[in-house]
């Protein structure tokens, strides 16, 4: 399954510390056992068209074998931990899941 999540930062957020610790925050993720594949991004610098979406400051993409091991991963203690530690940073989050 395929496991989507946008962020959308708060406007005080937007500096360079903010968003350097966030993008390690984003990275160390996928140290955590189960994660077959994925990785974290910004909004690609392409031609804007009335179907594309840029208004997200990261988005998070992360690939794993089946929903159970998505779940574990949902509980996992370093996964709470970047909730915990970056929430104060998001204006907004939206997470989409693929089968």
């Amino acid at each position: 399954m395929d496991h989507h999540v946008y962020f959308w930062l708060k406007e005080e957020n937007k500096n360079p510390a903010d968003r350097a610790a966030f993008e390690q925050g984003l990275a160390a993720l996928f140290e955590i056992e189960g994660i077959v594949s994925g990785r974290w991004a910004v909004p690609a610098d392409v031609e804007l068209r009335p179907v594309v979406d840029q208004s997200w400051d990261y988005a998070l993409t992360m690939q794993f074998e089946s929903v159970e091991k998505h779940d574990i991963y949902q509980n996992h203690p370093d996964h709470q931990n970047f909730i915990s530690t970056f929430k104060e940073l998001w204006a907004q989050v939206q997470v989409k899941d693929l089968a």
